[in-house]
């Protein structure tokens, strides 16, 4: 499996979400064989939705699915609790992750569970990310619940 282009996908819909304002997490959701499902970003900001980061995005995109353990979900980003939560929740089978350096995460958690966990370490996921938190740390704090309110 190309794990490379499938991020690419994903990586698309990061850098429209940073063109529109928002937090540049790109996902996409893939059957076994690779084939799109669906994909999505988040979009908290501009939809003012707390609960539409990248994953949950393609997630709900994708439609009902007969079974989660075949499929492959593509982030940019390390899944946060949310998200890594819904993984878990539906059992799904592979996650590729585009970096872990900027957040890492709760990859060990999505691996004690038996997911399939790929990090790609991927230079342009990382310097979008790295960008993002340095020029807007009130929405990245904000997105990952560390905020003062």
């Amino acid at each position: 499996m190309n794990y490379e282009a499938l991020l690419s996908v994903a990586r698309k819909q990061a850098e429209i979400g940073a063109e529109e304002g928002g937090v540049p997490v790109g996902a996409a959701l893939f059957d076994a064989q690779g084939n799109l499902l669906s994909e999505g970003r988040n979009r908290r900001v501009q939809e003012d939705d707390p609960s539409i980061h990248g994953e949950t995005d393609a997630f709900r995109k994708a439609g009902r699915q007969t079974n989660y353990r075949d499929k492959i979900l593509v982030t940019t980003l390390a899944p946060c609790w949310y998200c890594s939560g819904l993984i878990r929740q539906f059992n799904i089978g592979t996650v590729v992750v585009g970096e872990s350096v900027n957040f890492a995460g709760h990859l060990d958690w999505l691996r004690d569970a038996g997911v399939n966990v790929i990090e790609l370490r991927d230079p342009q996921c990382i310097e979008l990310m790295g960008r993002f938190i340095e020029q807007r740390p009130d929405i990245w704090n904000e997105d990952i619940g560390e905020c003062d309110h």
